[in-house]
């Protein structure tokens, strides 16, 4: 957005994920332990067992839905796991109200979209943006990971926006 400082970006190497999943193996275990404590609780609303095996082996706690969209729980969480878009008819704008409202302050939402779309990140982080999320980081998942000193053509597969539940916003478009 114009005006807004740049969010940084950064490349994690981990593996595609398998058709119809969210993530990797290897993407669930960075999600957690990048963005957690242990104690701490997920809300995952991804597809496929990835998430909930990470969160099971850094000793989190889960609250992992087969239908994604019913019964988050009362308790805020650190953070909430999706792949976009959100696998129910939910509004855009009315997810990422519903994420912020499950979310402790500071807690976060990873986005994770199959790269290649140039205007759907941009969609999501307006729409986060509207429901009182901030725009914190831009994860690029490739296959292989850059070398320093050498030109390296990545093979990206996912982009994985990060936002956050400020423990001082209160809602609106400034997030």
């Amino acid at each position: 957005m114009s005006g807004d400082p740049p969010v940084p970006i950064t490349v994690w190497p981990v593996p595609a994920p398998a058709g119809g999943e969210t993530m990797s193996n290897a993407m669930g275990v960075r999600l957690v332990h990048n963005l957690t404590h242990p104690s701490d609780l997920i809300i995952d609303l991804a597809v496929g067992p990835q998430l909930a095996r990470a969160v099971i082996a850094a000793h989190r706690r889960s609250h992992l839905h087969p239908h994604r969209h019913l019964g988050w729980g009362r308790e805020p969480a650190a953070l909430i796991v999706t792949g976009w878009p959100p696998g129910d008819t939910t509004a855009t704008g009315e997810f990422f109200v519903r994420c912020r409202a499950s979310l402790q302050p500071g807690g976060c939402v990873a986005v994770l979209l199959p790269h290649g779309e140039v205007t759907v990140p941009v969609d999501v982080v307006i729409a986060a943006r509207r429901a009182g999320l901030a725009y914190l980081q831009h994860i690029v998942a490739a296959d292989r990971p850059p070398r320093p000193g050498r030109r390296t053509q990545l093979d990206i597969h996912t982009d994985v926006l990060i936002l956050t539940r400020s423990a001082t916003a209160t809602g609106g478009a400034g997030g």
